[in-house]
Order: structure tokens, then C-alpha cells, then sequence
């Protein structure tokens, strides 16, 4: 009766739950910065993003062996990690409005697996591209999930030209299947590259530097506010497609524009980090539980708390067994493992 109390009293007071989020995001961060090899201080960690980030003139004798370990290796990692964590959660979030399905997760649709056949396709056959160089990978892998969306979308409205969440979910899964099939082709024909393969696919975030931060920071935007520009109509869609059309909502161009804006945050995490899963599918389900499904809520929610949570999983990553550094997958899915099936037996026993 008194976790019943507290629930309702979270989910009344969205201040109190924005405020609880971004400490929890503030405080991964700051905890992803400090631990490593060499623990440096929370205090050293917030001088010197105040000195060298903002440029603030505090005057600070700070040592430049610090200062380098936390401009140029552990903050664009945290921060990337955060990225990354925001965009599975943002687009599990919209993708368990959009189809009503409390399972579905960014890699439902099949944009990820198109992604990651992109970038196994690259590593398989050594690909560089004179333009744009050490960025080929990520390149031909968002490149890669855009064109996968558009093959589900458009073999989605062949099949029902309203869209219906079912065909949707049937031809993502199908999708998916036999993506998977040409990255397992991939990997049994590949020779020494095996391992980067595997390690790609794995998961991680280790060594990819401010570059890539500014590669997903974008599309994280642009998937952002595509998908805040549609909370009123993912709130309507959840009593139903008929009951959403008779408030005036135009259900397929809202759709599109829902399912555009959960690819593109998808497609970009895969790109720069590999499939990461059970991110998408667990974080957002613990914020609607907490926080009520309101999805003006629920998907700035949920980004916060995704961002944090792979902070906190890319740390557990790297240390728990340091110097050798787990995949970040690994990781997520032995945490999210447990933890849905607990909800999922949780829930089971209050109906």
C-alpha cells in the first residue's frame, strides 16, 4: 500500500521525478570521470570541466596529468556513453508508445540489424572511403538502418496501407531474421577480422574520442525533436488508432514521422557503439512504471535515465575485472536480464 502512495506521489509531481533523474545522470557522470586505473576526485573532475569546458577563470592550480585524462580520455566516453544510453531509451520509449508493446525495444524494426550489417559488411571487407576516411564505419551504418527503415515502412504499407502496429512489428521481426542471417554469413566466411567483429557487435564505447560524439550528437537532436513534437499523438495512439483518428490525428503521417525519429536515434547508437541491448526495452519500462505513461514525460525521462544507466553499465565494463575490459553488452544484458524478467513477474502478480 505505501509503494502504491509513493508511486502515485512520483508520478503527480514530474518535477520531483526530473530533478531525481538528473541527479542520477549528474552523479554517473561524475562517477564514470572519477573511477579507473587512477581515481580522481569529484572536487578535480568539476574544476576542471569548469577551467577547460566552460572557460571559466577560476584560477586553480589543477595537474595537467588530470586535466588530459579527463579532456581527452574519460569525458568524451562518458559523454558518448550518455548519448548512446539517451538514444536506445528515447527510441524504446517511442517505439513502446507507437506499438502499444511493452516488449518492443529500438531493435524491433530491424534498423539496428540493418545498421549492424553495414558496419560488419565495412570491417569484412576493409572498406575506407576517401571522403570521409575513419568515419566509414559509422557512415555506411547509419546509411545502412535509414535504408532498412524504408524497406520495413515500405513493405509495411504493401502489406496494410493504414500501417497497423502487428504488420509493423511482423515485418521488422522478418527483417531482422534475415539480417541476421547475412552478418552470420559475414562472420563465418571472415578470417582474421572475426574478432573486431565480434567486438563490434558486442558493444562498446571504448576509444572513439570527441569525433564520434559530435557524429551521433546530431542525429540525436534532430531524432529528439522529431519524437517531442509527437508526444500529444503517441498519447492519443495508446487508446487505440480509431479512438487517435477521431481526435483529428493523422495516424500515418504521424507514423512515419514517430518511427523516422526512433530510427535515427537507433541507427546512430548502433553506429558508434554496436548493438547494446536490453537498454531500450528495460529503462523505459522502469520510468513508465515510476513516472506514469504520459509521453511528454516519459521520453525526456527515459533519455535521462538511459543516458545514466550506460554511464554507469560502461564503467561496470571497465573495471570490474581491470586491466581487461568487458563488452558494454555483456553488461547490459546481464543486469537487464534479471531486472525485466522481475517487472515481468511483478506485473503478473497484480493481475
Amino acid at each position: 500500500m505505501q509503494s502504491i502512495s509513493i508511486q502515485r506521489f512520483l508520478t503527480k509531481h514530474k518535477f520531483i521525478a526530473y530533478m531525481i533523474a538528473s541527479l542520477f545522470l549528474c552523479f554517473s557522470l561524475l562517477l564514470g570521470i572519477s573511477k579507473g586505473s587512477l581515481s580522481i576526485p569529484f572536487s578535480t573532475i568539476i574544476a576542471v570541466l569548469l577551467t577547460e569546458w566552460l572557460r571559466l577563470p577560476l584560477h586553480i592550480d589543477i595537474d595537467p596529468m588530470y586535466t588530459n585524462i579527463i579532456m581527452s580520455i574519460r569525458f568524451p566516453r562518458v559523454v558518448l556513453a550518455m548519448l548512446v544510453g539517451a538514444c536506445l531509451s528515447l527510441a524504446g520509449a517511442a517505439f513502446q508508445g507507437l506499438l502499444k508493446n511493452p516488449l518492443a525495444d529500438p531493435y524491433t524494426l530491424g534498423v539496428s540489424s540493418g545498421a549492424a550489417v553495414g558496419a560488419v559488411f565495412v570491417l569484412f571487407l576493409g572498406i575506407s572511403l576517401p571522403i570521409v576516411g575513419a568515419f566509414t564505419l559509422p557512415f555506411i551504418s547509419i546509411l545502412c538502418g535509414f535504408l532498412t527503415l524504408f524497406l520495413v515502412i515500405g513493405f509495411a504499407r504493401a502489406l496494410h496501407k493504414s500501417m497497423a502496429a502487428e504488420t509493423i512489428i511482423l515485418v521488422g521481426i522478418i527483417t531482422s531474421s534475415f539480417l541476421g542471417s547475412l552478418i552470420s554469413l559475414m562472420i563465418a566466411l571472415t578470417g582474421d577480422e572475426l574478432r573486431q567483429i565480434i567486438s563490434w557487435l558486442l558493444g562498446s564505447v571504448a576509444m572513439r574520442g570527441w569525433n564520434y560524439v559530435y557524429l551521433i550528437l546530431p542525429f540525436f537532436l534532430i531524432g529528439f525533436l522529431l519524437l517531442m513534437c509527437n508526444t500529444r499523438e503517441l498519447n492519443a495512439l495508446a487508446f487505440g488508432e480509431e479512438t487517435a483518428k477521431n481526435l483529428g490525428v493523422n495516424i500515418q503521417k504521424r507514423k512515419l514521422m514517430i518511427l523516422l525519429g526512433a530510427s535515427l536515434v537507433t541507427g546512430a547508437a548502433v553506429a558508434v557503439s554496436g548493438t547494446i541491448g536490453f537498454v531500450g526495452l528495460v529503462v523505459p519500462h522502469i520510468t513508465r512504471l515510476l513516472w506514469g505513461p504520459d509521453h511528454r514525460h516519459l521520453l525526456p525521462l527515459s533519455m535521462i535515465m538511459g543516458g545514466g544507466f550506460l554511464v554507469l553499465t560502461d564503467l561496470i565494463a571497465r573495471t570490474i575485472i581491470a586491466p581487461t575490459e568487458l563488452p558494454i553488452g555483456v553488461i547490459t544484458a546481464l543486469i537487464g536480464g534479471p531486472v525485466f524478467a522481475i517487472i515481468l513477474i511483478r506485473q503478473r502478480h497484480r493481475l
